[in-house]
């Protein structure tokens, strides 16, 4: 019985094998034509467009009049999109499976959508501003808005930086100035927080002259010395830094885009190549057995019979001699 069940059970354990590999290859098929049209353009645009429309919606709900009008459309339409969007993370989520985390854009995209599918009741209730943080979906389906992103993103370890030295400048200042002008003027430069937050009003070049240089200037006539260096460290030399990281940032990733581009065409052109080349070869190799079949056939399709010299005749040569010889015989 037993040797009967081990005979019995070979076949049915290798069917059930070939059928799984058969069930693995059919959801690998199914998993790599979701993760093509997922990520199809068309889909792309699709997102796009709903991402647009809920902020649309989310802007006219802050209108009374016309939330009253049509609140049931709105909500209906968030609901749709709600779902739409749910379903995405989904596919995403089947078809990338723990890869899916990888991704920051991917981490945002899920967080984004988690926080649209937490009820707006009760202690959550204050989630419910947090639904204009779809609009942010746009900055990972638009392709230029996630260059610019990414740019700014590889540029914050030079921005961190220049913070850095922002900071320094302002700590510097705002001790001199609590120092210098701490004692007449306590409601500028009273403490070093106050002395800073004056330093920062200034940086930003918002009523510094009428509001605060000018009437320490009053009282101290020299404090341009002061004020102006520090207005030239942070408004034109230390911001303009960050300007040009950025575009230093941007101009980079355009580089390495365009780096890829033309790897890419030159890799298409190498395989373009190479195929006109395989093509000749297989061209060459196939006239050259034509040519090796010509001239095996050749022979073949010559009459059969004595060759003939150039300049024999009929009646001449050895037939004659032989003609000849006959006639002497009989003689």
């Amino acid at each position: 019985m037993v040797a009967h069940n081990g005979g019995f059970g070979g076949p049915v354990s290798l069917l059930e094998s070939r059928l799984a590999q058969f069930e693995r290859a059919s959801v690998s098929e199914l998993r790599q034509s979701l993760t093509l049209w997922i990520e199809s353009a068309p889909v792309t645009r699709l997102v796009t467009i709903l991402i647009v429309i809920n902020a649309i919606a989310l802007g006219v709900e802050t209108s009374s009049a016309l939330s009253s009008s049509y609140g049931d459309v709105l909500l209906w339409l968030e609901r749709v999109v709600i779902a739409l969007f749910t379903l995405e993370i989904l596919i995403k989520l089947y078809c990338y499976r723990l890869d899916f985390f990888r991704s920051g854009w991917n981490l945002m995209d899920f967080v984004i959508v988690a926080v649209s599918l937490v009820p707006n009741a009760g202690p959550f209730a204050i989630l419910r501003s947090l639904r204009i943080l779809r609009v942010l979906r746009l900055l990972s389906t638009v392709p230029r808005l996630r260059q610019l992103t990414e740019s700014l993103l590889s540029a914050l370890p030079s921005i961190g930086w220049v913070v850095f030295m922002l900071a320094l400048v302002f700590y510097v200042f705002g001790v001199l100035g609590t120092e210098l002008f701490g004692e007449r003027f306590p409601q500028w430069f009273g403490s070093l927080g106050a002395s800073i937050y004056s330093l920062f009003q200034i940086m930003t070049l918002e009523s510094w002259s009428m509001g605060i240089a000018r009437p320490v200037m009053a009282q101290y006539p020299y404090a341009w010395a002061y004020f102006v260096p520090f207005i030239l460290i942070s408004a034109f030399t230390i911001l303009n830094l960050f300007i040009g990281i950025i575009v230093n940032s941007m101009q980079a990733m355009h580089w390495e885009e365009e780096e890829a581009k033309r790897l890419e065409t030159e890799e298409q052109a190498h395989r373009e190549r190479e195929e006109m080349l395989a093509l000749i070869r297989t061209t060459a190799r196939t006239v050259r057995e034509l040519e090796a079949r010509l001239l095996v056939d050749a022979p073949l399709d010559q009459p059969e019979g004595p060759e003939k010299g150039p300049g024999t005749a009929p009646g001449t040569g050895q037939g004659a001699a032989e003609h000849d010889h006959g006639e002497s015989g009989r003689d």
